[in-house]
């Protein structure tokens, strides 16, 4: 268990810093953000990247997606009528997507962030165990090839932290090691993974599905078997999982001397202790 003064440790370190953070909008993404603000309310600011069209889109997310939650009511009950005023002095929107190259920001923004961010906790992805492989791949591997690249721009990164599942280790028994994964590594004996050959077979069966006029419902269920299948063959269960190790193998590879942390959750369930007993977002 963390010790108290560890725990301290932490809190403090983050008094000053600057920290984007993907996929706030999640259940795991809102409790960070509250938690952050609730116990380092000195933290310098929180970039906060949600899919939107513009920078008022993603503002009005996070305000009906994130701070207007439950789990922020002792925040606001803590800062009253002075509430409001500090989200906007402490959280700043970015309407973007880990799914393109640089989020899809701008150049200006693009270089205001790279000097300004000293954290990013990337938890941003699609946890769909039976995603299209398309959607999954763009989003679980490409998602995390463009948070790697991004950070590498981050003149004073200290930490590159990502959150990937325990399930990368697929259904074995027995004792499994913590390590990382080596890009090609797969689970199946025997089987190598070649990650931009995935890539393009996902871009060639979308050809094929448009060449035959497919319905969506006919692409839907084709790109869904298609992950499963890949899956399966490399010694992984599902989509996600398969995609979240790839993920792990990219970032691994492309990191260079990037400090990056790989967390592999297992089951996140509702809150404990605080700041609200037992608090649940959406039951699956």
């Amino acid at each position: 268990m963390i010790g108290e003064m560890d725990a301290d440790m932490v809190v403090g370190y983050f008094g000053g810093k600057s920290i984007l953070i993907t996929g706030s909008t999640g259940f795991l993404g809102k409790v960070l953000v509250e938690k952050i603000l609730r116990v380092q309310p000195d933290v310098k600011k929180l970039f906060l990247l949600v899919r939107a069209p513009d920078v008022e889109s993603a503002k009005l997310r996070i305000q009906t997606e994130v701070t207007g939650r439950e789990i922020f009511l002792v925040l606001k009950e803590k800062h009253g009528m002075g509430f409001y005023d500090f989200i906007d002095e402490k959280i700043c929107p970015l309407a973007g997507d880990i799914m393109h190259e640089n989020f899809g920001l701008d150049t200006a923004n693009l270089r205001e962030l790279s000097k300004d961010i000293d954290i990013m906790v990337n938890i941003a992805a699609t946890t769909n165990f039976s995603e299209r492989y398309d959607v999954a791949f763009d989003a679980n591997v490409l998602g995390a090839k463009h948070v790697c690249a991004f950070a590498r721009k981050c003149m004073k990164l200290k930490m590159l932290l990502h959150v990937s599942t325990a399930y990368v280790a697929g259904e074995q028994e027995g004792l499994i090691p913590e390590k990382p994964f080596l890009i090609g590594e797969t689970l199946k004996e025997g089987t190598h993974l070649d990650i931009e050959s995935e890539l393009n077979l996902i871009r060639e069966t979308r050809r094929e599905l448009k060449a035959n006029c497919s319905s969506e419902k006919a692409e839907r269920r084709t790109m869904k078997e298609l992950g499963l299948k890949r899956a399966r063959q490399f010694g992984w269960p599902n989509t996600y999982v398969f995609t979240k190790a790839m993920g792990e193998m990219l970032l691994g590879h492309l990191r260079g001397e990037l400090p990056v942390v790989i967390l592999r959750p297992s089951i996140i369930t509702s809150i404990l202790k605080e700041p609200l007993p037992g608090w649940m977002e959406g039951i699956r």
